[in-house]
This record gives structure tokens, C-alpha cells and sequence, in this order.
């Protein structure tokens, strides 16, 4: 008779219990903060509301801090530093005047021409007794640990709105987060011009969709690539770091595979990249380019979409999008070349190094001068 510990099956029942209890401990987890933020959020207004009406000053808040933690000696959380971030917490999003413009902005930015991204949402800011409602169910969704970062990270009022939307309704972890906070996720989203036919190849609602889907702008510093290279090389770096380049992505997106082959007949064609999004229910193409974006490319990749639309899209999915990774773009040859395009295909631009922030503009030496001074420094030759 075999031991528990050598059975075949026992490994697998193993495994089934060590998924079941991350999925409570992250169960409990959640309900805890869920109970935790509004927690804090009554903490910080209590402070508040005190200091407004009876003149306390700040050594209440040493003085709480202290009672607090004789009070529960085994609960961690109430330290003044703690007590101060809950004030500040509070702050922060209790006055809705601070808020409509935002909201407003943000509404009108992300969804050009279309409904606003949170249906009421402005005019809730308005009413009363439920100024605070919106901004109170959106923040009670969200981790204590990730506000922390928001607010230390981040001074917007409408950068923070964007921030604490994403990582609401897409679950990003704080590492996640902060490093979509450094890669200016939202200056991308907001401030920068998508180019895509979404809205002429797809319904309304998925084109919507589709669009929050897509980036103007992939940040591929990560590749630590600084020179000219082939698409393949490309193709191959970010294979390698597959993990980085789906958080860049995005949440929802699931890897098929590189050079994707299709058949038509007795010929074969190869997608660079394809993936499928989760939400979207759609596979996702990417095609790959080094140089700027040609409106033959545009073409391609429609073929590409016809096919994957025939042969590999499933009962229940939506048609394949199509996006143009490319070095640089000109919006208005884009806007042309896609005009005709019955599939929806997208073109954005990648980075591969960090810019030059604007103070340091014209300050730093160019390449010939640099090589101009290092010839100087050398001695002369005999």
C-alpha cells in the first residue's frame, strides 16, 4: 500500500490546496481592506473635523497615536506617521470642488467625441448629500498600500483620478502601479494622439474598448537597446523580457506566440506577435517596425487581420485588431492610409530610451562635440 506522500495523485491534490488557500488568504486580504480604507477614511476626517472645530493642533495626532497602540497593543497601523497619512488621505479627496474639473477633464480627454468614461460622475459631484459618494466608492475599492504610493507619488488632482480608475478596475499590484506611475502611463494616455479606425471598423462599445485597449506610446526602455538594430532583433529582446513587455501592455493580454504562421492556399505568412486579450475577447497583432510607419504597412497587416479572422478567430470572439509598432509616425499619413481599411488596425510609436527632460535641453554636449574635446585632450601624434 502506497503512503499518501508517494501516491501519484498526491501531488496534484497538493497543488489544489496550496491554489485554494492563496485564493482565500487573497480573499481575506481584500475583505480586510475593504474594511481597512473606509476605516482610515473616517480616521483622517475625524482628525480633520477636530482640528476645524475645536482648534486642536498637530500634537493631537502623537497624542491619539498613543492611545491608539495602548488601546490595541497587537494592531499595527497607528503610528503618527500612519495617523498623518489618513488625514492627508482624507484631504485629499473629500472636497468635490477640487474634483469636477478633473473628472470633467479626464471624462473628455480619454473619450473624444464619446460619452464621458464615468456616466454621472460630474454632476454627482454636485449634488447634495452625496457630494463624495463617487470619489468614496472609488477609493474604498483600491489597497491601502497603493493610495500610499498615489499620493506620495503623484500631486494632479486629475493624475490621481487616472491612477486610482486604473488600478480599481484592473487590479494592478503597487509594483505594477509605480511602474506604470515612472513610465507616464497617464501623460501618454491624456496628452498624447491615438491613431487607429476603431470607430469606423467597430461598433461603438467595443470601439471604446478597443481604444482604452491601446497605447499612443510603448515604453521598451526595458530592452535596454540604444542603437539600430533589425526587426528581429527587436522581435527577440522582447521575447526575452515577455513578462515587462505585458505589463507595458497591459492587463488582459495573454501571449499565442512569434511568427504566428498562416496558410492561404500554398503560401505562408508570419505575424511578428500575436496575442489574445482576455476582456476584449479579440486576438491582437503586432506587427514590428524599425523605421517610421509607411502606409503600405497598413495594408499588410489588414491582409494579416482578413486571415486571422478566417482561420484562427474562435465562435464567440470579436474580429482580430491589428497594431503598427513602429519607431515614429505621421498622424495625418496614418489617418490616410488607414481610412480605407475595413479592419481595425492601430499605429503607435515605441521609445526605447528615456528623453531628455527639458532643463537639460541645449545645456549638454552634442556627439561632435564631445569627440571634439576627447581629440584636444589627446596628444599629438609623432
Amino acid at each position: 500500500m502506497k503512503t499518501a506522500v508517494s501516491h501519484p495523485d498526491y501531488p496534484a491534490f497538493l497543488a489544489a490546496l496550496k491554489e485554494r488557500i492563496l485564493h482565500a488568504r487573497t480573499s481575506a486580504a481584500r475583505a480586510v481592506n475593504r474594511e481597512l480604507v473606509p476605516l482610515y477614511w473616517d480616521i483622517g476626517r475625524g482628525i480633520v473635523e477636530k482640528q476645524r472645530v475645536l482648534g486642536w493642533g498637530e500634537s493631537v495626532i502623537d497624542r491619539l497615536s498613543a492611545d491608539l497602540q495602548d488601546a490595541f497593543p497587537r494592531t499595527t497601523g497607528f503610528s503618527p506617521r500612519n495617523l498623518r497619512d489618513m488625514k492627508r488621505f482624507y484631504l485629499a479627496y473629500s472636497d468635490a470642488s477640487i474634483w469636477r474639473q478633473p473628472v470633467a477633464k479626464l471624462s473628455k480627454s480619454l473619450s473624444p467625441g464619446r460619452k464621458p468614461i464615468w456616466p454621472q460622475a460630474v454632476a454627482k459631484l454636485d449634488e447634495s448629500p452625496a457630494k463624495t459618494d463617487f470619489l468614496r466608492q472609488l477609493v474604498a475599492q483600491i489597497p491601502w498600500g497603493q493610495h500610499l504610493l498615489i499620493l506620495n507619488k503623484l500631486t494632479d488632482p486629475a493624475a490621481r483620478l487616472y491612477y486610482l480608475r486604473a488600478t480599481a478596475q484592473l487590479g494592478w499590484s503597487r509594483s505594477v502601479l509605480l511602474n506604470q506611475i515612472k513610465a507616464g502611463a497617464y501623460e501618454r494616455a491624456v496628452k498624447e494622439k491615438k491613431t487607429h479606425n476603431f470607430t469606423l471598423a467597430l461598433p461603438e462599445h467595443f470601439a471604446e474598448q478597443a481604444d482604452e485597449m491601446m497605447k499612443s506610446r510603448y515604453n521598451l526602455e526595458f530592452l535596454g537597446i540604444g542603437r539600430p538594430m533589425k526587426e528581429r532583433e527587436l522581435e527577440d529582446r522582447l521575447i526575452e523580457r515577455l513578462q515587462q513587455f505585458l505589463l507595458e501592455l497591459g492587463y488582459g493580454f495573454c501571449f499565442v506566440g512569434r511568427q504566428y504562421r498562416l496558410a492561404l492556399g500554398r503560401k505562408e505568412y508570419f505575424v511578428d506577435l500575436l496575442f489574445y486579450h482576455r476582456f476584449l475577447k479579440s486576438l491582437v497583432a503586432f506587427d514590428l517596425k524599425i523605421g517610421a510607419f509607411e502606409p503600405e504597412h497598413a495594408g499588410k497587416m489588414d491582409f494579416y487581420l482578413n486571415l486571422l479572422n478566417e482561420k484562427e478567430r474562435g465562435p464567440d470572439d470579436q474580429p482580430a485588431i491589428g497594431i503598427i509598432l513602429c519607431a515614429e509616425k505621421d498622424d495625418v499619413e496614418v489617418e490616410f492610409a488607414l481610412k480605407t481599411k475595413t479592419n481595425p488596425i492601430g499605429v503607435a510609436e515605441y521609445q526605447l530610451q528615456a528623453k531628455l527632460p527639458a532643463e537639460f535641453k541645449g545645456r549638454l554636449p552634442t556627439a561632435k562635440q564631445l569627440a571634439d574635446a576627447v581629440r584636444e585632450a589627446l596628444p599629438p601624434r609623432r
